[in-house]
């Protein structure tokens, strides 16, 4: 677990004369790289023929960030998380991949850089939501104002995210995206779906970094402890398996179930991208990771600490949404199985290229 990998100085400053002192650290140099960062993606996509220029959401979302870090307030440090920087691998690691893919099916990459925005960002949307409705008596307690309520809404670094949130509202992103450019939804989603686990694979890892996601007791000799203060840690001391002046300077060893999930969802994009090319009607390789992550996630549930059963049972709320999941795939198969074979090229006469 490692939740601040390091921090950026924010004091360094140069004097310009009357322009008044520039910084050279912190946000100056956050500033500095993002432009620079924006700048080469421009180049690279300005050179690339017959491709056009990226879809102008990736320039909005491009644009917010720079203003965020202006609008930074200046403080003695600015700390690098490790589940954000996971969060950012997660989306170029996902986004390179599917712009891999599709250029070998002769469509631009930048559909799959753009589409990620999209589902990155109604991921974080969904994600948030699930995590303020399944801990709202937590989160709200003591809350006296409506400011307050939305404070805590908004406030990723007191809370997190929930996984099926993001995943359960990221498709409807995906879907406005398809609707928007002309894009097959099915067709594009089957090529995708590998790209989509790698970033689960990633955003599981950042999870670990967090401290977040914990597993149970384990004597496996894989098995890992967390830091003091840290949640898995301050949790045994709550519930008395350490002692209660935190004079224990690392938690009881568990089971890495971060990584087990990590693992996992590489091993179904692998297998989907093996699977893709004998696929025979659009949808199967979507429905079949629809199949076989629930049934991971239901596995590893049983081996995990941090979360307690739901009605009046031990399923976890995790548990009950991949049970659904499952029986919704398991009919999306049995269903396409009656089919004939067809497959559908990945655009639709409307298609629009990216501008």
């Amino acid at each position: 677990m490692r939740s601040v990998l390091f921090e950026i100085p924010l004091s360094q400053t140069v004097s310009m004369g009357p322009m008044g002192a520039v910084p050279v650290f912190g946000v100056g140099l956050v500033l500095l790289g993002w432009l620079l960062l924006g700048a080469a993606w421009w180049f690279v996509q300005s050179r690339r023929a017959p491709e056009a220029p990226s879809d102008s959401s990736t320039w909005v979302v491009w644009a917010i960030v720079a203003g965020l870090i202006v609008a930074a307030p200046l403080k003695k440090s600015l700390p690098v998380y490790g589940f954000g920087s996971l969060l950012f691998l997660s989306y170029v690691g996902s986004s390179a991949f599917g712009a891999w893919r599709l250029r070998r099916q002769g469509l631009p990459g930048e559909i799959a850089w753009d589409v990620a925005i999209w589902i990155f960002v109604a991921g974080l949307l969904g994600g948030r939501l699930f995590y303020v409705i399944q801990y709202r008596a937590t989160m709200f307690a003591g809350v006296k104002s409506l400011g307050e309520v939305v404070q805590k809404i908004v406030s990723l670094p007191e809370g997190g995210l929930v996984l099926y949130g993001g995943l359960l509202l990221a498709p409807v992103g995906y879907w406005l995206f398809c609707r928007r450019r002309g894009l097959a939804a099915l067709p594009l989603a089957d090529l995708l779906i590998p790209s989509v686990l790698i970033g689960l694979m990633f955003g599981r890892l950042g999870c670990l970094m967090h401290g977040c996601c914990y597993g149970d007791f384990s004597e496996l000799p894989w098995a890992i402890e967390f830091p003091r203060d840290s949640a898995p840690y301050l949790t045994q001391v709550f519930r008395g398996f350490l002692p209660d002046d935190m004079s224990a300077s690392r938690s009881l060893p568990l089971h890495p179930t971060q990584i087990y999930d990590a693992l996992n969802a590489l091993a179904i994009a692998l297998l989907c991208w093996l699977v893709y090319p004998y696929r025979r009607r659009d949808g199967e390789i979507t429905a079949m990771a629809a199949l076989l992550y629930p049934i991971n996630r239901i596995a590893i549930e049983f081996l995990r600490w941090d979360e307690a059963g739901q009605f009046g049972t031990r399923f976890t709320i995790s548990q009950w949404v991949s049970a659904g999941l499952i029986a919704v795939a398991t009919l999306v198969l049995l269903r396409l199985s009656r089919l004939p074979p067809h497959l559908r090229p990945l655009v639709t006469p409307g298609y629009s290229s990216p501008t």
